[in-house]
């Protein structure tokens, strides 16, 4: 049985993006992964970072057992919106707070190279956007995707990481946001 972390990073659970973790919990559920899901926005927690990592601020509870729940977990998906081309800040808070020095990385003292704690650990992105996908690639070259996937959880060592991204949202039918669902429901039953 896989061991899944799943984080919906939207700021409301009663978006899109929560019902698109919804389907992902019931699909892993149905396939008998053992889950685990995070609200960032049930969580009570600083999300700025004050002193940047001069100063580690001490970890309020919830950010306690979000990294438990990393360390335990053998693949995490998170779910949330693409907003100004990449996360809400909330969201962006839980990582900067959470993905810490000596929890997901550690840098070397004699060479510029690092370790990666969190390696051993898969992933799955799925996000939600208004622009056109197309549009995002070659205007953006894909900054917030790039700075989840290899600026952040590569760099702490967790992949391969899979990316599903539904755009146009604002456009969107009801039958393709149940496409959609449908689509993230049979991920959670592969455990992808």
């Amino acid at each position: 049985m896989k061991k899944i972390l799943l984080i919906l990073g939207h700021p409301d659970k009663d978006s899109l993006c929560g019902g698109l973790a919804d389907e992902y919990q019931a699909g892993a559920k149905d396939a008998g992964c053992v889950l685990e899901r995070l609200n960032v926005s049930d969580l009570d927690f600083d999300p700025v970072l004050h002193k940047g990592y001069k100063v580690i601020q001490e970890l309020e509870p919830d950010l306690k057992r979000a990294q438990e729940l990393i360390l335990w977990s053998e693949h995490m998906v998170f779910v949330y919106p693409t907003w100004w081309a990449t996360m809400p800040a909330l969201f962006k808070g839980f990582i900067d707070r959470v993905f810490l020095p000596s929890f997901a990385f550690k840098y070397h003292d004699d060479d510029p190279w690092w370790e990666r704690l969190l390696d051993g650990r898969s992933a799955r992105m799925i996000t939600t956007m208004d622009a056109p996908k197309l549009y995002f690639w070659i205007a953006y070259r894909g900054a917030g995707h790039n700075a989840m996937k290899r600026a952040t959880l590569y760099f702490c060592g967790i992949k391969p990481v899979g990316i599903t991204t539904f755009d146009r949202v604002g456009s969107s039918t009801p039958e393709q946001r149940e496409k959609w669902r449908a689509k993230v429901r049979g991920l959670g039953k592969q455990g992808a």
